[in-house]
Parts: C-alpha cells; structure tokens; sequence
C-alpha cells in the first residue's frame, strides 16, 4: 500500500459518545476521569441517575473530584460552595445571594451496554441513538466480563492494533496466536462511518486457547474453521466476532452450531494526546451459566491485552523518540487506514 508521512493526528472529534466508566463504577460518590482533555467528575445521584460535571470549581478551581457527595449537590473541599447534577451552584459560604455565573459544565450522560457515556462536543447533537452498538455487553443470549485499561498511548494506537491481529502471531503466540492469522488472506469493506477487516482461518489446527473452549462444548480434536470479523464504529469502538468452528460444517456460509463464538468489544476513549482509556469484554454464547468460565476468560485475555498494553506503549515511546519518523504502510494496515481517515473525516468536518 506505498508509504504515506505519518503524523500523529492528535485530535479527535467532541461531537461523539465516548465511554467514561463501567456502569458499576459510577456509585453515590465522586469518581475524577480525564476525556478529550477535559477533567471530568462523575457521580450517581440517589435516584440512580449518572451524572457528568466539569472537575474545577467555579471559585477556585479546586477540583470538585477533591470534595463530596451531600444530598445529590457536589460540594466542593475547598469553601464548600454546592453544585447541583445541571452544575448550578445552590449554596455559598456567608452569603445568600448567589452569584448568577457561579456553575460549571454539565455534560449530556447516558448509560447503555454496561458502561456511562459521556458527549464532549455540542450538546445540542448528543443523540442518544449515536451511542456505539455494543449491545452483546448486555444481551441475555450472552455472557462475559471485562475491565478496563488504561494506556499510556494514543487512543489511534489502540485502534490501529485491533484493526490488525496479524500481530497474534507473534505477540500472543502462546494463547490466540499462530502462523496461520498472519498467513490468512482477508477483505475490507467500509463506509463514511465504519470499516470492516473479514478474514477466515479454514482447516487449520485450533490454537490452544481455542482448542480448550471448543472442549467446553464438545469433544473434538480435529482441525476447525476459524474466523476474525473486526468491525470499527467511529472514532473508536472496535467490535470483533470471533471464533471456531468444525472443520467443513457451514461457518462460513453461517452455520456456527459446532463451533464455538466470541465477541471482543472494545472501545477507547482518548483521556490525553499520550493517555487512553481501554474499556473491553470478551462475551460468549455458550456455558451461559457457567461463571467459572466467565472469570477465566476475563482473567485469560487480560493477561493477553497486558501484552498489548506493553507493545503499544513501547511504540508512544518510539514515535516520541522519532517525532518525524516516516511510517510504512502494509497491505495488513488497511483497516486501521480506514479507521483512521474515517475519524479525520469527523475531526475535520468539526473544524470547519
């Protein structure tokens, strides 16, 4: 696919839904986290409403996050000025009148999938409907559990490694990964605001930790069908259908019945230029009701991401090294191209 002179893009769109926290995260206390630039900090009020505020004082900028929680009113550590969920300031010390500019950001919230969503840009434009499909996170006919990550790097690195899993074959050798992902041919597809890498493993030796969930449902140990669908949502969710399936019994053609399948669902929020939130499950739709399954997943493919976490910030650190440094594109980078250009499109589109 040639060369292209690489350049950081470090901006990313305001006008879109980012991830903030895991529902249960967000309790009737303040919780400081960092999106697009911006302190935010987030609590739940008794009614069981999130909500979003902007992490500084009207006062003195002391950071609300540094305060508490008193009847649903953030007040603030420093002089105890009170907040309400719009950002309204109720409550002045030794004062009864009120300042009418004494409030500060409030931002559209929703929770959808298991995580709180926050809108940065005009929240004139935060509709509900724009917030990414991740619907596998919470649908009964699912199961899985996740954590989230925080990674010192560009939230575009992220992106760009899971667009990509040529690197299982080298990176995760000893769980997901092996020759035949990097040797497997595979297609693209897009639109103005996703992109789709589809690539099928057929006939091939299931690597180990394949091997031993398809023993979870059936005994068998012969070769298998494997597939990988990553699909990008813009400008971060990446969403990966994944799995097995007996050698020559219809997955490819749709009939995963003797296989077993996965969803990896990701989506990065970019906290800083060089700093990200990793939010990901891996949900499955076998041993519904087996949570020992559940928790050795989870704990099995964070130890898989850890490796990635290493990867992706010894690569921050590189490009910071190397600020100029061109970069040199692969055929296997067509999907993280597309994403990439997908989110300028909705960075640029904001600027103009």
């Amino acid at each position: 696919m040639g060369t292209t002179t690489f350049t950081m893009n470090q901006s990313f769109p305001m006008n879109a839904w980012y991830a903030v926290a895991w529902d249960v995260e967000v309790k009737k206390e303040l919780l400081a986290r960092t999106v697009c630039n911006k302190k935010l900090v987030l609590y739940r009020t008794s009614k069981g409403t999130p909500v979003v505020l902007e992490d500084a004082c009207w006062h003195r900028l002391l950071p609300l996050s540094k305060g508490t929680l008193y009847n649903d009113k953030v007040v603030c550590g420093y002089h105890g000025l009170e907040y309400n969920s719009d950002g309204r300031c109720t409550f002045m010390p030794s004062q009864e009148t009120i300042n009418p500019s004494a409030c500060v950001k409030s931002y559209p919230v929703v929770q959808k999938h298991r995580f709180v969503w926050v809108w940065m840009g005009n929240p004139a434009l935060a509709d509900e409907a724009k917030v990414p499909d991740i619907h596998w996170n919470d649908d009964p006919e699912w199961i899985g559990d996740g954590k989230l990550i925080e990674v010192k790097c560009n939230y575009r690195l992220v992106v760009d490694n899971l667009m990509d899993l040529t690197h299982e074959t080298f990176v995760h050798a000893g769980s997901i990964g092996d020759r035949n992902v990097a040797e497997a041919p595979f297609d693209v597809v897009h639109d103005e605001n996703s992109a789709t890498v589809i690539r099928w493993m057929k006939g091939i030796d299931p690597p180990p930790f394949w091997k031993s969930q398809l023993g979870k449902k059936m005994k068998y140990e012969g070769k298998v069908d494997r597939w990988q669908i990553i699909k990008f949502e813009a400008p971060c969710t990446v969403n990966i259908d994944v799995g097995v399936a007996v050698e020559g019994t219809g997955a490819p053609e749709g009939d995963r019945s003797q296989g077993v399948n996965g969803y990896v669902l990701n989506t990065i929020t970019p906290s800083t230029e060089q700093t990200c939130l990793y939010f990901w499950a891996f949900v499955r739709n076998y041993n519904l009701h087996d949570q020992s399954n559940t928790t050795e997943l989870r704990e099995g493919v964070s130890k898989i991401f850890a490796q990635d976490e290493d990867i992706l910030e010894a690569q921050q650190q590189a490009i910071n090294a190397n600020p100029n440094r061109e970069f040199y594109n692969l055929n296997i980078d067509a999907g993280a191209m597309w994403a990439r250009r997908i989110t300028d499109a909705m960075v640029a589109k904001e600027q103009n």
